[in-house]
């Protein structure tokens, strides 16, 4: 995969090639002035793009698919006829994924399928090294993560698809806690498409593997309670996910530990506790600490849960849920409106 180090008119042209556009329209694409386009065609290497401009240039190159990349190394590279066989740059793959993780974290799902996908689309897993094999299969766990986080869990270009592939290469690589982390997120995609008695299950298994870190295994524990509770088990879920928490706190882990009280208020919630449920989600929504929208949304949608779960507030439980939904499309987050729906249907029933 071609990366540019220091973008010059040249390379600068054959993206403009590699992605078929006019000099009009590449300069209204990059959002630049039509005659700097123009000196890049005219002086190619003799000229270099501003700071700004090549951070500009770095995102649509990003942003380019698998097609256009190959257009453009054949454009820069004529000699190798457009063959992809070279060793690849795997300190700008690294980077792509370091940045796809911060995308992913952030919601951003169309710039890190961009990053992820450049380097995913165009190679056979099977001509990779051992280091090529590990960065394409923590390119393919994040693809599930974003996967996951959108709702597409089931099916060929899913997530529980991307992860089993991840976990074949990394149990071919030899790396152990690789495959138990995958094994933990396909218990949450079994979660997710209602199989919770096989997700609980999973979970109680991973809950006590040593191929996991503490904090890993502590995770596990509080899944098994998320399960168990929505199976309605509201009393033994609350004691597994207490042990998770204390587990959190001793380890020093407060977005967990945040998690926890979430998940713990969603419990008391089933159980009919509201009392105790209002005073967890409170604990959740003052000490989190990561400002997403994906936990926006999750926050927002357990405390309008809570609300809705008595007559004096339902009316502002349906507010909170409207607004959680708002964000929820506004991101992309598919799994997270059709939850949202799901409560509203089932106090209207």
């Amino acid at each position: 995969m071609v990366s540019v180090q220091q973008w010059t008119g040249r390379e600068a042209s054959a993206l403009r090639a590699a992605l078929r556009m006019s000099t009009r329209a590449f300069a209204e694409h990059l959002g630049v002035a039509l005659r700097t386009v123009a000196k890049w065609e005219s002086l190619g290497a003799e000229t270099q793009p501003r700071p700004d401009t090549q951070a500009i240039l770095d995102t649509a190159l990003a942003r380019a698919d698998g097609a256009a990349h190959a257009r453009f190394e054949a454009v820069l590279y004529p000699q190798r006829g457009g063959e992809r066989s070279h060793p690849a740059d795997y300190e700008s793959w690294t980077e792509d994924i370091e940045r796809a993780v911060v995308c992913v974290s952030r919601q951003d799902f169309s710039f890190a399928s961009a990053l992820l996908n450049r380097w995913l689309a165009p190679r056979d897993p099977h001509g990779l090294d051992y280091k090529g094999l590990y960065l394409y299969g923590r390119s393919l766990v994040l693809l599930g993560d974003l996967q996951r986080d959108q709702g597409a869990i089931l099916g060929p270009l899913s997530a529980r698809q991307s992860y089993l592939t991840a976990r074949g290469m990394f149990g071919e690589l030899d790396i152990p806690r690789r495959v138990a982390q995958i094994e933990l997120s396909l218990a949450v995609v079994h979660e997710m498409s209602g199989r919770l008695d096989a997700s609980a299950r999973q979970y109680e298994q991973l809950a006590v593997d040593e191929r996991l870190s503490r904090r890993d295994r502590a995770r596990a524990r509080l899944w098994v309670g998320t399960a168990l509770s929505k199976e309605g088990n509201n009393a033994y879920a609350t004691n597994v996910m207490v042990s998770a928490t204390r587990e959190f706190e001793d380890i020093g882990e407060p977005e967990d530990w945040s998690v926890a009280h979430q998940k713990l208020a969603l419990a008391h919630r089933g159980a009919g506790n509201l009392t105790q449920a209002l005073h967890y989600i409170d604990i959740a929504r003052t000490t989190g600490t990561v400002d997403s929208p994906m936990q926006r949304v999750r926050l927002d949608t357990a405390y309008g849960h809570i609300l809705l779960s008595d007559a004096a507030t339902r009316n502002d439980g349906l507010s909170v849920l409207d607004q959680a939904a708002q964000v929820a499309r506004q991101y992309g987050l598919s799994h997270q409106v059709r939850s949202i729906e799901g409560i509203r249907n089932g106090q209207q029933g």
